[in-house]
């Protein structure tokens, strides 16, 4: 069952920014804290806890954070929206007009009800966000910026230290850092609060995430949505007990303990790896040949021309003369799983991606080129034929 389950996917994947299929140490662990469950004998429950102490110690060591400032959350949304429940009080709260809908309905929801006034603004050429762009819009009133660590679709990198310290030390940098954390080095030291799920590039799955509240700014988020898990005394004869100490004061409950086992053996495997920075340079190598192959096909790279560190595993095209849903479909039908947003065509490849992929990849690409060649000429035959049927009976004037 377990040599089953780790098979790992289709050589022609090259969709991690939608869905990472789960590591093999990632679904050993995850099978483990099942059992553990099954029996739920007071020894195997203690040793969930301890699995899940564990994941939250690897996560610190990812993300160079002391242990006490990481809990784990059910996921990037559950945890944007702890934090925006904790960042109550007058304000403003930037987000870019580009953003992903997780990281823009915690802030929306919560504006008008206790939080801060939601501004969202223009990224520069279309999909940036720069220290001079944010500082052009930074008032007194402002608390923080909501911002991707890498753009879902372009794959842009944001300079997280930069704005950190165009930001300052009085307002809040929070990351949403789904599609960076695991794929490529982030910055994420720059961060004050930072939350990501284990189901894209840290290939852990769905049920885990983690939720990074440094202590520096830890005493300006309330525990908004934090519950008896978050605090020191659950069974209290009286109501509310001191909040727990960090993250964990934002946890409404207590983990899914086996989404937490994956979530540590797959942050686990990723560190004996050589961790991001060993990773990332594989990763950025296979999309780099992509991305190759596709401009040699005649396509449009999105924000071509970004330096090698200004993008993670995310590149887009597309082809001109080429309806966007067909590509997407062609590219299925051959073999090679990748995500359409709208006109663009995402491609986000992992280290483990064979070398197979660009050829599987080059094939759909150059079958589309040679069947839009036979359209033209079908065309440019058709043309020639019934102009010459019209010169043969129309008179000469």
């Amino acid at each position: 069952m377990n040599d089953q389950i780790c098979q790992g996917p289709a050589p022609g994947y090259l969709d991690h920014a939608r869905v990472g299929p789960v590591t093999g140490e990632a679904a050993r662990a995850l099978v483990g804290a099942v059992g553990l469950a099954a029996r739920c004998g007071p020894g195997e429950l203690g040793r969930l806890f301890e699995l899940s102490d564990a994941a939250r110690g690897s996560a610190a060591r990812l993300l160079g954070a002391r242990s006490d400032e990481v809990a784990l959350a059910p996921s990037t949304s559950n945890g944007l929206f702890s934090v925006a429940a904790g960042l109550r009080g007058p304000g403003v709260v930037l987000v870019p007009r580009d953003e992903f809908p997780a990281n823009v309905y915690p802030w929306l929801r919560f504006a008008g009800r206790g939080g801060p006034e939601v501004r969202r603004f223009d990224p520069d050429r279309g999909r940036h966000v720069t220290p001079e762009l944010l500082r052009r819009h930074l008032t007194p009133e402002v608390r923080a910026l909501a911002v991707s660590a890498v753009d879902s679709l372009s794959g842009h990198v944001a300079p997280l230290a930069a704005l950190k310290e165009a930001l300052g030390p009085d307002r809040l940098l929070i990351v949403d850092a789904i599609q960076g954390l695991g794929a490529v080095p982030l910055e994420t030291d720059a961060a004050d609060v930072l939350v990501s799920g284990g189901q894209k590039w840290l290939r852990a799955g769905w049920g885990a995430a983690l939720l990074l509240v440094r202590d520096r700014c830890a005493e300006r988020l309330e525990p908004g949505l934090g519950g008896w898990a978050g605090v020191t005394e659950p069974f209290a004869e009286r109501h509310p007990a001191p909040s727990l100490p960090g993250a964990a004061a934002h946890l409404a409950t207590n983990p899914d303990f086996p989404a937490a086992a994956a979530l540590g053996a797959a942050v686990d495997g990723l560190l004996a790896g050589g961790g991001p920075a060993v990773v990332g340079a594989r990763i950025r190598d296979v999309l780099a040949e992509l991305l190759d192959r596709a401009r040699r096909a005649g396509a449009e790279v999105l924000l071509d021309g970004l330096g090698r560190r200004e993008r993670a595993g995310i590149g887009a095209f597309r082809l001109p003369g080429h309806d966007p849903a067909a590509v997407h479909r062609a590219l299925e039908a051959g073999g090679v799983i990748t995500t359409r947003r709208g006109e663009w065509i995402r491609l986000s490849p992992h280290a483990s991606t064979p070398a197979a992929a660009a050829d599987l990849f080059t094939d759909v690409l150059e079958a589309l080129a040679r069947g839009a060649s036979r359209t033209r000429t079908r065309t440019t035959t058709h043309t020639h034929t019934h102009t010459h049927t019209q010169e043969s009976t129309c008179p000469t004037t």
